[in-house]
């Protein structure tokens, strides 16, 4: 399996892009093609003693940067790394593409290049999280501010799949983000789309879920609009750290507490592995037609490495190929709900 690898995107680039890619060379037996400044990705890997066996390097002598417009970026720096390995993905030259660049770039480079699958308007970013239960996938996690209903639907759809072919969750459960449980509840769009979601037969709607109850991690899809679903996301890795750190200060506070951590600090270990995100490394974008995983843009190479782990799963378990056929499927739910479309409005109407 050859993964492409955009070298050059990321805070930490190339160093930890090709620390994290020899390391999955060497734990997941991949092929690595690293697109990039071809003597710098070389002078690093002389610099750090990074072993370039099983990875090939492909010249691109431009860097897309943070700053950078997205769709402009695309279109005016077709010698980029990232242009330059979607391109490759797209002709066919490797499997999967993983990048730590610029997220809106990538999401419009994915798109331009790569194309969408069938029935999807608009890729959604799907980010796994953990939850008290399990990790839970969040999508659409910040590539779509606004949704449309049917938007909505896809991503359920989409998510679905990616849990249960990458996850290996047996008929994942699916809920829409929402300020009340009732299927009354919330914006007009989101009551079309609890509508369409519950007419969706290829998945396993649990209905609607407050934000309060989406940590305990008992949904395994969690849909919502992009702008929503960014800010769970970022208000839940706020917590996390604030919560890490005020643990620390506590077991740091005297002689006694300090022996007490001793007691417990295996648990906190792995209490602090759960909450992690390197453990995932990355985010696939749900409706482009080849996997693309898009990396947090300060990945270490632990995180690259996982980024590129999740990549070969993706590609090992047919999930861009599955949510193909879903979707297909699920087109005929939604002509079935927009036909009784009347009596919903009635309804909303009324109330």
């Amino acid at each position: 399996m050859k993964i492409i690898i955009d070298a050059m995107g990321g805070d930490n680039a190339p160093k930890e892009m090709l620390l994290g890619a020899a390391a999955a060379v060497r734990e997941y037996g991949v092929q690595i093609v690293a697109v990039g400044r071809r003597e710098q990705i070389e002078e690093c890997a002389k610099e750090n003693g990074i072993e370039l066996a099983g990875i090939t390097v492909a010249n691109a002598s431009e860097t897309i940067e943070m700053c950078d417009e997205p769709t402009a970026a695309i279109r005016r720096k077709k010698d980029s790394s990232m242009v330059v390995g979607l391109r490759m993905l797209a002709a066919g030259e490797g499997d999967a593409f993983v990048s730590a660049g610029a997220t809106g770039a990538l999401l419009a480079g994915a798109t331009l290049i790569v194309k969408r699958l069938k029935g999807v308007k608009r890729p959604a970013i799907g980010t796994v999280i953990p939850g008290a239960q399990q990790p839970y996938l969040l999508l659409d996690s910040g590539a779509n501010v606004e949704c449309r209903p049917e938007m909505l639907n896809a991503f359920a759809v989409m998510g679905s799949v990616y849990m249960e072919k990458v996850m290996g969750r047996k008929n994942p459960a699916v809920a829409l983000v929402n300020n009340g449980a009732e299927e009354t509840k919330g914006t007009p769009a989101y009551v079309q789309a609890h509508g369409l979601l519950r007419a969706n037969r290829n998945i396993r709607f649990a209905g609607n879920i407050e934000p309060r109850d989406v940590p305990a991690g008992n949904a395994d899809v969690v849909v919502c609009d992009g702008f929503t679903g960014n800010v769970i996301l970022k208000l839940t890795e706020g917590v996390a750290k604030m919560l890490m750190g005020e643990l620390k200060s506590v077991f740091m506070s005297s002689p006694k507490t300090k022996l007490a951590y001793l007691l417990v600090k295996d648990g906190l270990r792995g209490f602090k592995k759960k909450l992690d995100a390197d453990e995932h490394g990355g985010a696939l974008m749900l409706g482009v037609s080849k996997p693309v995983i898009k990396a947090h843009g300060s990945s270490n190479a632990k995180a690259f490495c996982n980024a590129i782990r999740q990549a070969k799963l993706c590609v090992e378990r047919g999930a861009v190929e599955s949510m193909r056929e879903k979707l297909a499927a699920a087109d005929d739910a939604e002509q079935a709900q927009e036909q009784s479309g009347p009596a919903v409005r009635c309804k909303e109407k009324k109330e």
